[in-house]
């Protein structure tokens, strides 16, 4: 055994090996990254730090755990502090891979070694990389010349001893935690420094809120460079030899670490951060731009400092809070600084009417969204101002200052503020029942009992399952989708078709024993748990419906009608009905699982595409959605509907259906909607807004 570890340890590949370990360790104690070096994403990866290890090159595993972000942070303090990154709209998954090369320098690839970034050089052959200690990666070949650097391509942080030069960008993440291109930008436009707002994804800038001061008529006076120098002060250099300086008091750099970042918010901060231990570490500003967000954005695009619908507050860190006014709720309810919807509908169909009598207000001080003016009257008491707004069905809110303000939804760029002297007027209908429904709470005895039962019929009476079989099986298919399908009835033929049953009231009572198990409340009424013999199941959910479809019996027995002719996988199926007088029941089959929001937008776009018996594949849904959006895109959408006439004829249904399955299946699931506001969106309740390409990072031709 001896004799065999000396033969190993003297092989001269064992040796190689040796001395190769023995230098990278020392070459990354210095800094320095030797030519095909490499770091592997994983829960524990090393990374390559400084020689002062202030700072460290390599993965930061992102919230899901799974994903890794290639970075540069502050490696001594032990809140990561990222302070650049290559990969943010586009994360490593684990296992995926960084080397230095020689011909492209770094080079990040995924565990199949397909490459998701690389850095780019110069031309030349890099021979090392370099982890310096301001936080800047350098890759420079063997004369020491810099061939790319990290500095030269900031993310959303400036380091001191950095600079930027005209035409330099910073861009703002999504949020704290989500690192993919956000909102807002700082920039070195045409001499000045400037922040502003963006259009996403395409990038277009909105109005500045915030601007160097400049003389353009001095050439002389622009700005050409900004210095952030070893001291700590940030300045920008203009070309008659003259400063103008946005850090305004001294926080010494040997004391402290610091970094100017373009917060996700929108606001540009510069920070310091004790470098010896205390109780108090924590990053703290030295000065902030711009003063107050809340009222300094503003233009006639985008949603503001917040998104449509909210309210800007300013914090005392000068960072924006955003809130949705009372009876609103966040689109996307991991978002809050996103936009509001309205949990109540304003709708123009009883305009005829008095408003007087279905509307009202709230009342919010110095509240306002000063760019969604459609009219004005000037002048007006405040209350002239609430009944003009009361009997236009188009205003959503009324400003009374200085005049009355009308103005409809969305709106943008909703602030408070102390000096406006007036108040905004939010109209909601009178009695409105809010969207939102306490959950069901079932006895602790019945909780283990009917499993498969109650995992569906408990959903399909609730508000959530209303959503997705209830809404998507009565509502939708009750207009145009199913009814192409249908066969015309002969003249004095019944309009419920044979194959469903028709029970008697008391059948169905004496089946839900006088409706005492009740499963869950919906918009349309509640369900009940049934026991009756009927197809191939003993087990039923009977749904005893409100005044909302009660509109007579035609109406009814047509609506019927058309539900029984639904056999798609998603969506539970009618067996029977009950039609005596006021006494209006569904007898549907109970299902067995919950259907998420992406599922029921495959479900809708295979509806509406004619798809509905087939299982596609994951390629062929992906095909599916990309020539549907291709029809919606370019207003084709007779191509979807066969020149069916009746659909044609209510096409804006068909484009409000395709938008909402198009939300759903976005190949981005913080951007689909939640099944409460696919049912707002399917009611009419909110306005569904025109939806993004579902796959954006697809490859899929739009020729398919």
């Amino acid at each position: 055994m001896i004799l065999a570890i000396a033969s190993a340890i003297f092989n001269p590949k064992f040796l190689v090996t040796i001395v190769l370990l023995e230098f990278v360790a020392a070459a990354q104690s210095s800094g320095s990254v030797p030519v095909g070096a490499s770091i592997t994403a994983t829960d524990n990866a090393p990374s390559w730090p400084s020689s002062s290890r202030d700072f460290a090159f390599g993965f930061h595993q992102l919230k899901d755990k799974d994903h890794f972000l290639l970075s540069i942070w502050y490696d001594k303090i032990p809140e990561t502090t990222i302070v650049w990154y290559a990969n943010g709209d586009n994360p490593a998954p684990r296992g995926s891979k960084v080397e230095l090369t020689t011909d492209l320098g770094l080079v990040l690839t995924d565990p199949q070694g397909n490459q998701i970034w690389n850095s780019g050089i110069k031309p030349g052959a890099v021979s090392s990389g370099v982890m310096n200690d301001t936080g800047n990666f350098v890759l420079q070949n063997s004369n020491s010349d810099r061939l790319w650097e990290s500095f030269d391509h900031p993310s959303d942080t400036l380091l001191p001893t950095q600079i930027m030069e005209i035409e330099g960008v910073l861009s703002s993440r999504r949020s704290e935690t989500n690192f993919s291109l956000g909102r807002f930008q700082f920039r070195f436009d045409a001499g000045a420094l400037v922040l502003n707002s963006i259009n996403l994804p395409t990038g277009f800038a909105y109005d500045s809120y915030y601007r160097t001061p400049s003389d353009d008529s001095d050439s002389s006076n622009s700005g050409y460079r900004l210095i952030f120098n070893e001291s700590g002060y940030m300045y920008m250099s203009r070309r008659n030899g003259q400063r103008f300086s946005l850090t305004d008091r001294a926080v010494p750099t040997a004391d402290f670490y610091h970094r100017a970042t373009l917060n996700f918010d929108g606001v540009f901060t510069q920070y310091f951060y004790p470098k010896t231990s205390g109780s108090n570490r924590s990053w703290s500003s030295v000065w902030s731009k711009p003063d107050n967000i809340c009222v300094d954005i503003g233009g006639g695009l985008g949603s503001g400092a917040c998104g449509y619908n909210s309210i800007c507050s300013l914090n005392d860190d000068k960072r924006p809070d955003c809130n949705c006014p009372k009876n609103f709720s966040l689109l996307d309810e991991n978002d809050r600084y996103g936009s509001c919807i309205p949990d109540f509908e304003l709708s123009c169909k009883d305009r005829l009417n008095s408003t007087e009598d279905q509307y009202d207000f709230q009342e919010l001080i110095n509240i306002d969204w000063p760019t969604s003016d459609y009219e004005r009257s000037k002048p007006s008491d405040e209350d002239t101002c609430r009944k003009s707004c009361l009997n236009d069905c188009l205003c959503a809110v009324a400003i009374f200052r200085d005049g009355c303000w009308k103005k409809k939804l969305p709106l943008s760029n909703g602030r408070f503020d102390s000096r406006m002297n007036g108040k905004a007027l939010i109209k909601f209908p009178k009695g409105y029942v809010p969207w939102e429904r306490p959950p069901l709470q079932l006895p602790e005895e019945k909780k283990n009992r009917d499993v498969k039962f109650i995992t569906g019929s408990v959903l399909l009476g609730s508000s959530v399952f209303v959503n997705f079989v209830f809404v998507g099986a009565f509502c939708l298919t009750s207009s145009f989708i199913y009814r192409k399908k249908t066969k015309k009835i002969e003249e004095g033929r019944d309009a419920v078709e044979t194959n469903l049953r028709c029970f008697t009231y008391e059948e169905l009572a004496a089946a839900t024993n006088d409706f005492k198990d009740e499963l869950g409340r919906g918009g349309f009424g509640a369900v009940y748990k049934g026991t009756i013999p009927v197809g191939s199941t003993n087990v039923v959910a009977v749904k005893k419906l409100n005044k909302m479809v009660q509109d007579g019996e035609k109406e009814f027995k047509t609506e019927v009608r058309v539900i029984g002719q639904i056999h798609h996988k998603n969506l539970v199926r009618l067996l029977g009905y009950c039609d005596e007088g006021q006494n209006r029941l569904l007898v549907n089959t109970p299902i067995t699982a919950k259907v998420d929001v992406y599922s029921f937008g495959v479900m809708l776009l295979e509806i509406i595409c004619c798809r509905r018996s087939v299982d596609l594949e994951i390629g062929e849904k992906a095909v599916l959605t990309d020539w549907a959006y291709d029809c919606y895109a370019n207003g084709t959408l007779d191509a979807l509907l066969e020149d069916d006439m009746e659909a044609m004829n209510d096409i804006s249904t068909v484009e409000k259906l395709l938008k909402v399955a198009f939300w759903c299946i976005h190949e981005e699931p913080s951007r689909r909607p939640i099944m409460r506001k696919v049912t707002q969106m399917l009611e009419g309740v909110v306005e569904v807004l025109a939806p993004p390409n579902p796959f954006p990072f697809s490859t899929i031709s739009n020729d398919l």
